[in-house]
């Protein structure tokens, strides 16, 4: 491990490796398959990122976030550190000289493509040529179709040991999977004998609070005021990062909004000017935070309630990575244990409402029964919900399970560069400088830099065409469209547009093919996640870090001592022996009829504190001597 430690010191600058990554390095440089938990912020890239640097030929890095490829590619080239991504919106012949330079260049050490790629003709034709000796599988808990995040294409990447010699092991790297998914990944992947490293999911720099409320945002800027440094507000809607930011502007905190219907070069700008102090607060939903090295953190705020714990643990594990003390803070009203157990029904709507939207997609695209395989269509989805009055919540959710069943693939945000190509002769290119003289830098470099601008539309960028030509964005623009008007080019403006691609031909919407088996248990799931994330907000398993850990199968995870549950013991006095038994005997007593809401429960236990009456409470639910369902109602077990 000597030659792992000079290249984290070489490129990286570390003398040493964080918690389980120099085991996990050392079973991969083994040739050994392996399973790596490590939480968020863990550093799982430098799990493969070394091994890369290690070993002959290429690393291959699947991963289903564009954002991430980017990021971590530009990041390895200021290392010095050859890294290639392949990702949606690039075109054929991009692609193609892509994987040219990875199959040839002895110096490119990762190639970065998402799970869909694995299916296409050109990945086919150039696997074998790539000298792959690595398979890094991000976010693996994808693979799993009972987790909260499954992406079918995941599951068609263990095909790819067909393709590639016995000896090339595979690292699956997952922040957040149940016992059940890390089961479900070493199934799915086909990992043979794999090494297994679970990094503890205790934090002991992060503060766990809960906050009941009957004003979120008077909370929110009371907090922001209190807690000093950078933060993220997660909301769970688009329209709810402007309105929380408008009023903590009003308040005079410095914050920004972010969510994935932005343009990208907006969400680039917000981005950099939080990750560099210029922004303090960022008010976003989920679509914000993947990837992003920003260790001095001090608040994670969610507005909103997750729907499930997964979730919650990844985005609260944003704040504390510099090991300095940080806050993870979920503020909660009355109403939002409602509004979670009204989910299960949207997220997972009837048959009939799939099928609904599956013939609504097909009328708004124009796709005849028995065409669209392999096509992507320009999507508007505000479109389609009013073109056929449908209820947003319920028409994005059929489209998710579209996908999960292998139907189609949504992408919100394809971003496709300009494009341009000559459609004039030379003769009127010269009539045209002459009479434009202003054109003729733009026309001479387009055709200096853009190899084949004559015979196809080229992509071209931007911000080169600025630089070489040194001119704003805005004279660029209008440059381009004046040579478009004058018949010099075909242009076609860069943009970003959701796409939807068809994977199979569109079918009678009657005869759609859904396996309703699978579809109920993976419903019966996402209820459960969704009781764990009650659960978390009841209070029910005591100090708020250890129910976290013990979701996630670590049973030794010990009290966390300072989230507001542990201090709320603390402040309350110590527990006798005597009002243990009490209590206990008091919670049997008022159970022997049945079932009793909670909060009626712990008003019964008179005279005990209501802090003592937790106590017991949580821990007889620790100890399942007591069960509480999704509605909030105790029944006795064993007592």
């Amino acid at each position: 491990m000597n030659d792992a430690r000079f290249v984290l010191r070489k490129y990286w600058g570390y003398t040493a490796f964080r918690g389980l990554q120099e085991k996990v390095i050392e079973a991969v440089l083994q040739g050994r398959d392996t399973l790596a938990l490590l939480p968020t912020g863990g550093g799982k890239s430098v799990c493969y990122q070394v091994p890369a640097i290690l070993n002959d030929g290429i690393c291959l890095v699947i991963s289903p976030l564009i954002a991430l490829m980017k990021d971590q590619v530009e990041n390895l080239g200021q290392k010095g550190i050859g890294a290639i991504a392949i990702y949606s919106g690039m075109n054929n012949r991009e692609v193609r000289q892509a994987f040219d330079e990875a199959a040839s260049n002895r110096e490119i050490r990762l190639l970065y493509i998402s799970p869909e790629r694995l299916d296409t003709l050109l990945f086919s034709q150039y696997v074998d040529e790539l000298d792959i000796q690595l398979v890094a599988v991000d976010e693996a808990h994808c693979i799993s179709q009972w987790g909260y995040d499954f992406r079918p294409a995941y599951l068609r990447i263990a095909q790819l040991r067909d393709r590639l010699p016995g000896n090339v092991p595979f690292l699956a790297l997952t922040a957040s999977a149940t016992p059940l998914v890390q089961e479900d990944i070493i199934d799915k992947l086909q990992l043979k004998q794999p090494a297994v490293f679970r990094q503890s999911f205790e934090r002991p720099e992060l503060v766990y609070r809960l906050f009941r409320t009957e004003s979120k945002i008077n909370k929110l800027i009371a907090l922001l005021q209190e807690i000093k440094g950078s933060g993220i507000v997660y909301c769970g809607t688009r329209r709810r990062t402007q309105d929380v930011t408008r009023l903590l502007l009003l308040q005079g905190i410095q914050a920004g909004f972010y969510h994935a219907g932005l343009p990208q070069d907006e969400r680039n700008e917000k981005q950099q000017a939080w990750v560099n102090g210029a922004l303090r607060v960022m008010v976003c939903t989920n679509a914000f935070g993947m990837g992003i090295d920003k260790p001095d953190v001090r608040s994670v705020i969610h507005y909103d309630v997750p729907d499930c714990l997964e979730n919650y643990y990844q985005e609260a594990g944003r704040a504390g990575r510099d090991g300095k003390t940080a806050y993870a803070v979920l503020l909660f009203e009355a109403q939002d244990e409602q509004l979670l157990l009204e989910l299960p029904d949207i997220r997972y709507p009837k048959l009939a409402d799939i099928q609904r939207v599956y013939q609504a997609l097909a009328d708004y695209l124009q796709i005849p029964v028995g065409v669209g395989e392999g096509v992507y269509y320009d999507f508007d989805f505000m479109g389609l919900v009013q073109h056929f009055s449908l209820d947003p919540r319920l028409a994005i959710n059929a489209i998710r399970i579209l996908e999960q069943e292998g139907h189609l693939s949504f992408k919100e945000n394809v971003f496709m560069v300009a494009r341009v190509m000559f459609t004039s002769t030379r003769t009127q290119l010269e009539e045209v400088e002459r009479m434009y003289p202003q054109l003729e830098l733009l026309m001479k470099t387009l055709l200096r830099t853009y190899e084949g601008i004559y015979d196809n539309l080229v992509p071209v960028y931007e911000k080169q065409l600025m630089r070489l030509c040194r001119l704003s964005r805005e004279q660029l623009l209008q440059q381009l469209q004046q040579l478009e008007r004058l018949g010099v080019i075909e242009y076609l403006p860069q943009k970003e547009t959701p796409q939807l691609h068809y994977l199979l031909n569109r079918a009678p919407a009657a005869f759609l093919n859904i396996d309703l088996r699978n579809y109920e248990r993976r419903k019966q799931l996402y209820i459960q996640r969704l009781q764990a994330m009650l659960g978390y907000t009841r209070d029910a398993g005591g100090c708020r870090s250890r129910y976290i850990a013990r979701y996630f199968g670590q049973d030794d995870a010990k009290a966390c001592g300072i989230c507001d549950v542990c201090v709320a013991a603390r402040q309350s006095g110590p527990l006798l022996p005597e009002e243990f038994n009490s209590i206990t005997q008091k919670i049997k007593a008022l159970l022997s009829g049945g079932a009793v809401p909670i909060k009626s429960l712990v008003a019964g236990l008179t005279p005990f504190t209501e802090e003592k009456s937790w106590q017991v409470i949580r821990f007889l639910l620790s100890e399942q001597k007591l069960v509480m369902d999704q509605a909030g109602n105790v029944t006795g077990r064993s007592l």
